[in-house]
């Protein structure tokens, strides 16, 4: 398949093809994600609280980001790879613009994506203007879970949707070539991508977007009990491998496992003079 581009992503747009988008966080899951045919892959900071154990995105530093984004871009030859810039890693002009440029750099990936309306629109200009494809996210922003007090929907009001949609409309303005809308009204998500020239790629804010974007725990079954409205289980892996590893703990206390198929036994010879030696 030929790699997907900034370029190919906006002429999905324009030709109404629905654009695909999943997490991957290392090596394994970024070859399944580029076999499958997935058009973006993020390395989202959900990476925190999928890979991590962190309670929040919050926690996630640069160096996270890099290392997870140099394992992932490793395996995902042919999607778009965009990696997150973490908390209070774009507070300032010059913080955006260095990290956006390591995880480039150090990272191997092929853009960012940060948090955000009219308050980043410069730091999105910088960037861009430095020659990195930037993506844009607004709803529900999981790096101000602190302020919004909780994982809710964004945009409910009438206020508050026309507020996202002037966020939507700056990050474009800036020079994002896709925006996020992450726990946003189906009616809200769908004004903003009839609004945009930009692709829209929602979360959680119905089919209206020009593509989706899921976490990939959430897809297969392997967030345990924490199943989210906006994702839905295709497979449940989770329950495979909790079902394996059981019965790999019965089968070795039982002595089952390992068997001769499992191992391979010394030359005959070699081991009569390994006994000899020892004996001496």
């Amino acid at each position: 398949m030929k790699k997907v581009t900034v370029s190919t992503i906006l002429k999905k747009k324009k030709a109404k093809e629905k654009i695909t988008m999943v997490t991957a966080y290392d090596y394994p899951m970024a070859v399944l994600a580029d076999q499958a045919g997935i058009d973006l892959i993020l390395v989202g900071d959900s990476v925190g609280m999928t890979v991590l154990g962190y309670d929040t995105t919050v926690q996630v530093t640069m160096e996270d980001m890099i290392h997870h984004t140099k394992a992932v871009a490793s395996g995902g030859k042919t999607p778009l790879i965009v990696a997150d810039l973490p908390f209070l890693s774009y507070h300032t002009l010059e913080d955006g613009l260095r990290n956006a440029g390591r995880l480039l750099q150090e990272g191997g990936a092929q853009a960012v994506k940060l948090e955000g309306g009219k308050e980043v629109a410069n730091t999105v200009e910088q960037i861009v203007a430095a020659g990195i494809p930037v993506m844009g996210h607004l709803g529900f922003t999981p790096q101000s879970v602190h302020k919004f007090g909780g994982f809710y929907f964004q945009g409910k009001s009438s206020q508050g949707a026309v507020e996202l949609v002037e966020g939507a409309r700056a990050l474009e303005a800036a020079g994002a070539f896709a925006v996020v809308l992450e726990l946003v009204p189906w009616e809200v998500a769908e004004k903003v991508t009839e609004i945009l020239t930009i692709p829209t790629i929602g979360i959680g804010s119905g089919p209206a977007c020009d593509g989706q974007v899921q976490v990939f725990h959430d897809l297969f079954g392997l967030a345990g009990n924490f199943k989210p409205r906006h994702a839905k289980e295709y497979a449940k892996v989770g329950e495979a491998i909790l079902d394996g590893l059981r019965t790999y703990v019965r089968e070795v206390k039982e002595g089952i496992f390992p068997t001769e198929e499992n191992t391979r036994r010394m030359d005959e010879t070699e081991l009569v003079a390994f006994k000899r030696l020892l004996e001496k």
